[in-house]
């Protein structure tokens, strides 16, 4: 069995990936793909996983789980999604780096599902907003007992990519950046489900239509019934060209309100992220999605 694992980031699609997935549940169940409701399974695995670190799994743990989770279906693929996978919010920084010990969650993972063949999806983001967000997710602390010592410039998200290509070599990454999801939204949904590029999906522009005006949206879609013939990277032209003019400012602005923070800090880690993209994008075994 295929497994696609779609771990978060945190703050990156806030669920709007599995609820869309959901939409498509009847149509992709036909060729073979399963997409549970997110409530069937994500506490269920966080238990498991939590048991296997103090011991190994029963023998019978994969079959009993998938079982409680697809109620006896053998699918060709299962789609799973949870932004919590490797840790909570106030857990995501520690130790200096990205969510530590996010390796030995995938690992596990891979243990309990020996014999499937796993893939992570993972959205990234700029720390300079990213690290905000999930501040703000974490009740009850102070930044810099968030932070736990760490400077934000060293942080990497490529760091955490090569630990969890070294605890689990055989599983393929998909990563992309969350700044680019709208532009990239439909082929995300078919990636995940594993899906022919052209193949047609309910909700394709879910995530444009939040941030760009009902005028534009509606100049956008009869666009593309004028254009029905144009590629995946036509449209992602005509999705960028249709934003600079229709954007909802207020949707895409992000305020950075920290303690300390200048905006010459906020360039600084901007910089520092696109150059840890570019690295991320030359790593063996994972695959970038870029517009």
């Amino acid at each position: 069995m295929q497994i696609a694992l779609h771990a978060g980031a945190h703050n990156t699609d806030e669920d709007r990936l599995p609820k869309c997935l959901l939409k498509n549940a009847e149509d992709f169940a036909q060729n073979g793909i399963a997409v549970p409701p997110p409530s069937t399974y994500r506490r269920l695995i966080r238990d498991t996983l939590n048991a296997m670190g103090t011991g190994n799994p029963a023998p019978d743990a994969r079959d009993l789980l998938l079982g409680a989770i697809l109620g006896g279906d053998a699918p060709d693929r299962l789609v799973l999604s949870n932004e919590n996978f490797f840790s909570v919010p106030k857990m995501a920084i520690n130790k200096g780096v990205f969510y530590p010990g996010a390796e030995d969650k995938l690992a596990r993972f891979c243990e309990l599902f020996e014999g499937d063949e796993v893939e992570l999806f993972l959205a990234i983001r700029d720390p300079a907003s990213f690290l905000p967000a999930v501040f703000a997710q974490s009740p009850d602390t102070e930044f810099l007992d968030f932070m736990n010592g760490a400077d934000p410039r060293d942080l990497r998200w490529s760091e955490l990519i090569q630990r969890l290509r070294a605890r689990a070599p055989s599983v393929r990454f998909t990563i992309w950046c969350n700044e680019d999801t709208p532009l990239i939204w439909a082929q995300l949904i078919r990636e995940i489900a594993g899906l022919e590029h052209n193949t047609k999906i309910i909700g394709g522009f879910d995530l444009l239509s939040e941030i760009m005006s009902k005028e534009g949206m509606k100049r956008f879609r009869a666009y593309l019934k004028e254009h029905p013939d144009m590629n995946e990277i036509q449209k992602r032209r005509v999705i960028a060209a249709f934003l600079d003019k229709f954007v909802i400012e207020d949707e895409v602005e992000e305020e950075v309100d920290l303690p300390g923070w200048s905006e010459d800090l906020v360039d600084e880690l901007s910089d520092i992220y696109d150059e840890d993209v570019f690295a991320i994008s030359r790593l063996p075994g994972v695959t970038m999605i870029e517009p």
